[in-house]
């Protein structure tokens, strides 16, 4: 389960995958079923799945695969990471599963997932804005705190994430990536993916350019002022991220 994060390159993976024979991967990237909260959380047909999760009825997620024939299932829903009840409910359903996590600068993601809403038409608000006085609008009564859309800084606090997830499930079963050598040296970053889900290479493989935004306008470049500022909310959380992953962004 490809889980995590949002604008760091998941939909390149997801791509590499697919063609991998040993893999049967969902038809869609992001299935979103167990981030599911019932009438309205997003979903293939915009409605969600309605799950029942006092007592969840697996057959609609089993239903967006391809029928079971050996090879090892999977998907990408890059929210799972971060929305507090998906990690438990992925634990309930199989805590056995093996989960890659790929990790961008939290800075250049922000910015990247604020230029993608603002194309998108449903953020009002300025990058400068949405990262200092908007963040008042991250409440969610399904997950306090929280917020699909307007979640730019929030998603960037990856240690906080990292240790909720280890407290459900042993190291081993995770994989940390860096985002700039999936971009940089895919065959690299594909090998060690195969050989942590243990199925064969795929040899070499080009880079892909998924989901590239505009640039031009106010897309152009993030404002200096801006990056000062995110670099320190996200000093602290950059620490710990380092000491548990071994990665510096």
């Amino acid at each position: 389960m490809i889980a995590g994060v949002q604008k760091g390159g998941t939909t390149a993976l997801f791509d590499h995958l697919r063609v991998h024979p040993d893999l049967s991967m969902a038809p869609e990237k992001e299935v979103h079923f167990f981030d599911d909260e019932g009438p309205g959380s997003p979903g293939r047909d915009g409605r969600g799945f309605g799950v029942d999760w006092s007592a969840p009825d697996y057959a609609a997620y089993h239903a967006r695969f391809a029928p079971a024939d050996g090879r090892l299932r999977g998907e990408a829903t890059p929210i799972y990471l971060y929305w507090p009840p998906s990690l438990a409910r992925i634990a309930a359903y199989d805590p056995s599963i093996r989960l890659i996590l790929v990790f961008r600068d939290p800075v250049q993601r922000a910015w990247s997932h604020w230029r993608m809403e603002r194309a998108r038409g449903v953020e009002p608000l300025s990058f400068s804005e949405a990262i200092r006085s908007g963040r008042a609008r991250v409440d969610d009564p399904a997950a306090p705190g929280h917020h699909r859309v307007h979640s730019y800084v929030e998603r960037g606090f990856y240690a906080a994430q990292i240790a909720r997830l280890l407290a459900l499930f042993p190291r081993q079963q995770v994989f940390f990536g860096d985002a700039r050598l999936l971009r940089t040296q895919p065959t690299l970053f594909l090998r060690n993916v195969c050989e942590f889900l243990n199925v064969p290479t795929l040899g070499r493989v080009v880079p892909l350019e998924s989901h590239v935004g505009p640039s031009d306008g106010e897309f152009a470049s993030l404002p200096p002022s801006d990056k000062d500022y995110l670099t320190d909310v996200f000093a602290d959380d950059q620490k710990q991220f380092r000491n548990l992953t071994g990665i510096e962004l």
